[in-house]
């Protein structure tokens, strides 16, 4: 895929410049740079991934399309406690299928987020599992475990054909506000 790919699958959940994100499983950083390119450089991004070799990557290409980022790596697995200060967002792209218990890890993440922040996915639309996506997310599946987890307003945003499935999706969800009609259903 191209960054004008990554981008347009996550494009309609970020509406708004700045904040404060984190990409939880970010890999070689395609979403990662794709949030950048979204939220513009007074984004503050925490990229997580247990890999540091593809941390650099990140950091090189971070380096050669956008050198004036304010980018944390952290190289440790993002199913662990990671300290961050509250988030607008959480992106995972193709990283929630590599979670056995999803709905507890979602409960777990959603306290990183700020009232009404956002959990943004991106997986393949599959409910079949293999050795690369042990336990696949389908939307449909998204979201089941995503209203178990307490978030509301789960949306598909994007589909795309996908070479080693029928397709990828983008979906976003939404952590509560304490005061929200939704959150006491």
């Amino acid at each position: 895929m191209t960054h004008a790919e990554h981008v347009n699958l996550i494009k309609k959940a970020i509406t708004k410049k700045g904040g404060t994100w984190a990409d939880f499983g970010s890999g070689d950083g395609a979403f990662t740079l794709a949030l950048r390119d979204l939220a513009g450089e007074d984004v503050s991004i925490f990229s997580i991934d247990r890999d540091k070799g593809r941390l650099r990557t990140q950091d090189n290409a971070f380096e050669k399309m956008f050198p004036q980022s304010q980018i944390r790596f952290i190289a440790t697995d993002f199913t662990s406690h990671v300290e961050l200060p509250p988030l607008d967002g959480i992106v995972m792209a193709n990283s929630l299928h590599y979670v056995e218990k999803q709905v507890a890890f979602l409960t777990k993440i959603r306290d990183y987020l700020k009232p009404d922040g956002k959990l943004v996915l991106v997986e393949y639309n599959s409910q079949e599992g293999n050795q690369w996506v042990p336990y696949p997310v389908s939307f449909t599946r998204f979201e089941e475990i995503a209203e178990f987890a307490g978030y509301i307003n789960s949306e598909l945003l994007e589909k795309i054909p996908s070479v080693y499935w029928n397709e990828m999706y983008s979906a976003q969800a939404i952590a509560p506000s304490l005061f929200s009609s939704e959150f006491f259903h």
